[in-house]
């Protein structure tokens, strides 16, 4: 082991924050305590780069750099030895070791490291880096180490990488192309890019096939699929190959066991050059753990490789005629056991040659398209694409190809399903095949890509399919009207649901494969939601109540995840949150079942929009959270924004500013990007009730301002009503009364429409903020009194807390404290923490012990100077305050002089400083005790 002592500065790296986050937390804390991490992950994931930016980031103490080295087996420190050379290194100060690819030190190397960073104290502020390659298992004498593991990046991180590494000059599809194959691993995407001619890259030339092939991959595994043994070999071949046709990483041991066999015949070694390989028995045999090459790990009966990209290196790297016998091999081992579909995969895969090969691939698509066949929508997609390559027919392979991407696109492989459809649309075919396309790529785009490119391609596939399908044209309009809904176009939404539209007839005939599109519904179903979508557009609930309580309805013994996402998005214009969410939980568990990973995060999207409604934030946050995770993994970024909104929404009552800010960024990002004018709407109306939770109504007022008063930027038409009680509460503290009273004529017609059960309510509570002392009384306990109806804590806390508020101003504290006591429960139930604090600081106001957060010197401030205090410590000023708390300028002026004598501070920049000190105290502060 050779040593290296360095000061460097930190490395750019890319898509990693998670693990620098970890990284940070050990390097921050080397002044006063050390500790070891263990970096794993397979080649070309960056386990070098991250400990190169670590190194480079660490400014407080010297860096050791080791390397492996070339002492023979034994000659390396003994465990004490480099323990000792550990603790020496931290005696002046802090330091950071860093140890790469560790897992080729000599074996008492390797001991003596994995011995020294178990048994280091932590008090000798050693930070210990050690990197091993994913590619193999960790060995044991890491293994009790904590381990931070490298996954490959997300579909946008790759992509900001690719664009950083070609200033963005790559032409969109080829951008797509390279990210799809790199599959999430950086030193691929960036070796896929230096292999193409700038020509290539913009487009204007064909991209090479394979675009990784073997020499790239190799290239980037760096001998790392390298084995010991002829049968090691085969075995490796035979489990890449393997995979190709399974749903999963991994493979059924069995099955590979007797395609090693079946290579082992005469024939099949006669075809391998080179001698004859070892007999299988005793190596290389999957059942002995021991024996696997260090390339696999095993399972319960199931055999994978570690590394994704160790497995594609074996696969591109064998002899192609070794390549086509495994195949061989194993179509015959899947043909003998009765498994159709995958055999004729692997008997494809073994053909010589790229010529058209008509009867297999009719097979093939056959097999692809039977629902009888149980087979995961991955599995059908690589079968059709197979059995279009294969095919000499225009028209036949683009059809395929388009049979292919809705496969793709139902497995949650929206990159997959692009390059297909380009493929498909390249070619001449009739209108139906035209139509089928453009539906495939509309509802893509829908959940990836700009909203109104969706709207056209979806108008265009309706207009296609009209003559020879209609039930697919009108499954079409419906997904336009989706897309234009999405885009805040009424207009467009209208037009698309008018009545000239494609409407459901019959079926078109076509192959069944085993699962409908997403957006593929029963001919009843769409022509009902399309009729009660449009009635409710026109301000017609009488119209729309029938159609839409019918798809409602239907939803309740209906099993497929299509029709009930309907069911749920039918429930929720209606209002009926209950149903919404029984249809919801069903079309999740459904698609689940059906393993469409497309529609998971559809239906956790309604799920999570209905918890929302019903005022469950902590629910609504749960099912966003998952669906967020769904929707990047795959692909789809339209309805990861949508999640993003919600989960803005959820953190808006709560207590820390930087989440809400955080998802509302990302939100955004994607929702101008894209179109999505209801996306952006309730992330925008997220930032603004986190404001007026926070007590800042200026800030809100001018936010809400913009989504709910008339004009060009109205937000979403199904959106912006639900923010006006908002507004109003946050206009009327900001003193704009005439335009709060201006938007509550609107809203009265919208509580009057019942598609929302809380509106009557929230209307009585925004007339008693505008009404004359005389007439709140009784207008506040009009909107409790239709709360108790509708149900829901946060929203009958607000209207408690407001309630309260007026209470006490005048000077009836009884009755007041009662208010805000339940008003403090129901925030406190709902998880409303920023909330809860309001109804403590009037509770505080009116001298009511709280359980709340009090702290160190604010303590000596009576509770009217600590709401003061509060409000300017956050930015407002002194008439903001006034405004807030319902007093005069002069008696704000008057407390803020008391507060800085009693904190001995002279201005409200300290101020700001010690009111955060004490928002972030310990326990002991929070109780009033002193340490």
């Amino acid at each position: 082991m050779t040593g290296e002592t360095t000061v460097s500065t930190a490395a750019r790296i890319h898509g990693r924050s998670a693990q620098r986050r970890v990284l940070r937390a050990l390097l921050d804390q080397l002044p006063t305590r050390g500790g070891p991490i263990l970096v794993t992950g397979e080649p070309g994931l960056g386990r070098t780069a991250l400990l190169s930016w670590a190194a480079g980031s660490f400014r407080t103490g010297p860096v050791f750099r080791l390397a492996p080295g070339r002492e023979p087996d034994g000659a390396g420190p003994t465990p004490g030895e480099l323990l000792a050379v550990l603790r020496a290194a931290a005696r002046r100060a802090p330091a950071l070791v860093c140890v790469d690819d560790a897992h080729l030190l000599d074996t008492s190397a390797r001991a003596a490291l994995g011995h020294a960073a178990e048994h280091l104290p932590a008090a000798d502020r050693v930070g210990l880096l050690v990197s091993v390659a994913g590619h193999r298992a960790v060995d044991p004498d890491f293994a009790p180490l904590p381990t931070l593991r490298l996954d490959p990046l997300t579909p946008p991180r790759a992509a900001a990488l690719l664009d950083d590494a070609t200033d963005g000059a790559a032409d969109p599809a080829v951008r797509e192309r390279l990210v799809a194959e790199a599959e999430g691993n950086p030193a691929l995407l960036l070796a896929l890019v230096r292999r193409l001619s700038p020509a290539e890259l913009r487009g204007r030339l064909p991209l090479p096939a394979p675009l990784a092939d073997a020499a790239t991959l190799a290239a980037v595994a760096g001998g790392a699929h390298a084995c010991r043994s002829a049968a090691a070999g085969d075995l490796l071949l035979t489990v890449a190959a393997a995979v190709r046709a399974s749903d999963g990483p991994d493979v059924d041991a069995g099955l590979v066991l007797d395609a090693v066999r079946r290579l082992r015949t005469p024939s099949a070694v006669a075809g391998r050059p080179g001698p004859p390989p070892e007999p299988p028995e005793p190596a290389a045999v999957p059942g002995r753990r021991e024996a696997l090459p260090e390339q696999l790990a095993q399972g319960v009966d199931r055999l994978r490789f570690h590394s994704a990209l160790v497995r594609r290196t074996v696969h591109a790297t064998a002899a192609p005629e070794r390549r086509r016998a495994v195949h061989r091999a194993l179509a015959e081992a899947l043909e003998n056991g009765g498994r159709r579909l995958p055999g004729l995969l692997h008997r494809s895969w073994s053909l010589t040659g790229p010529a058209p090969a008509q009867s297999l691939a009719d097979r093939l698509a056959s097999a692809a398209g039977d629902g009888a066949v149980p087979a995961p929508y991955g599995l059908r997609a690589t079968a059709y694409a197979r059995a279009a390559d294969l095919t000499a027919d225009g028209a036949t392979r683009a059809e395929r190809y388009t049979a292919a991407a809705e496969q793709y696109l139902l497995a949650g492989r929206p990159d997959r399903a692009r390059p297909l459809l380009a493929a498909a649309r390249a070619r001449a075919a009739p209108a139906a095949v035209r139509g089928r396309a453009e539906l495939v790529r509309g509802l893509t785009e829908l959940r990836d890509g700009p909203v109104g490119d969706a709207h056209q391609s979806l108008l265009l596939a309706a207009s296609l399919l009209a003559g020879d399908a209609p039930a697919d044209a009108a499954t079409a309009a419906l997904a336009a009207a989706d897309a234009a809904w999405a885009a805040g176009d009424l207009e467009g939404c209208l037009a698309t649901l008018a009545p000239g539209s494609p409407r459901a007839g019959e079926p078109a005939a076509r192959p069944h494969t085993g699962a409908e599109l997403p957006g593929k519904h029963p001919a009843t179903v769409v022509r009902d939601h399309g009729a009660g979508m449009r009635a409710l557009l026109q301000g017609r609930l009488d119209r729309a109540a029938a159609p839409l309580g019918q798809v409602v309805e239907r939803g309740r013994t209906d099993h497929r995840p299509e029709a009930l996402l309907r069911s749920a998005a039918a429930a929720l214009l209606l209002g009926n949150v209950d149903a919404a969410r029984r249809a919801g939980a069903r079309a999740l568990a459904a698609a689940r079942q059906l393993g469409s990973e497309t529609l998971v995060p559809q239906a956790l999207e309604y799920l999570a929009y209905a918890e929302l409604r019903a005022g469950r934030h902590p629910q609504a946050r749960a099912h966003a959270e998952e669906g967020l995770h769904v929707a990047l993994r795959t692909g789809q970024r339209n309805t990861a924004a949508h999640h993003r909104a919600v989960l803005a929404l959820a953190a808006s009552i709560e207590e820390d500013p930087d989440t809400v800010a955080r998802h509302v960024t990302a939100a955004l990002s994607t929702a101008r990007r894209h179109g999505l004018a209801q996306a952006a709407t309730l992330a925008q109306w997220a930032e603004a009730r986190a404001d007026l939770g926070r007590g800042r109504p200026f800030d809100a007022a001018d936010r809400l301002g913009l989504l709910v008063l008339p004009g060009p930027g109205r937000g979403h038409f199904a959106v912006w009503r639900l923010a006006v009680p908002c507004f109003v509460e946050a206009a009327v503290l900001a003193g704009r009364h005439e335009d709060a009273a201006g938007v509550l004529t609107d809203f009265a017609d919208w509580a009057a429409f019942g598609a929302d059960r809380q509106a009557a309510a929230q209307l009585a509570r925004c007339r008693a903020l505008l009404a004359p002392p005389e007439g709140a009384d009784g207008l506040y306990r009009r909107a409790l009194d239709r709360h108790d109806e509708a149900g829901g804590d946060f929203e009958r806390a607000r209207t408690a807390l407001l309630y309260g508020k007026w209470l006490r101003r005048r000077r009836r504290p009884r009755e007041a404290r009662d208010r805000l006591g339940t008003a403090l429960a129901g925030f406190e139930r709902s998880g409303a923490g920023v909330w809860a604090a309001q109804a403590r600081d009037e509770l505080r106001a009116l001298g009511a012990a709280t359980h709340g957060r009090g702290s160190g010197a604010l303590t000596r401030l009576t509770p009217q100077q600590l709401r003061i205090a509060r409000h300017v410590a956050e930015g407002a000023t002194n008439r903001e305050v006034a405004l807030t708390l319902a007093v005069s300028t002069r008696t704000v002026d008057y407390h803020l002089r008391r507060v800085f004598a009693a904190l001995g501070i002279r201005s409200r920049l300290e101020l700001a400083r010690v009111v955060g000190q004490a928002e972030r105290a310990g326990p002991a502060e929070k109780t009033g005790a002193q340490p």
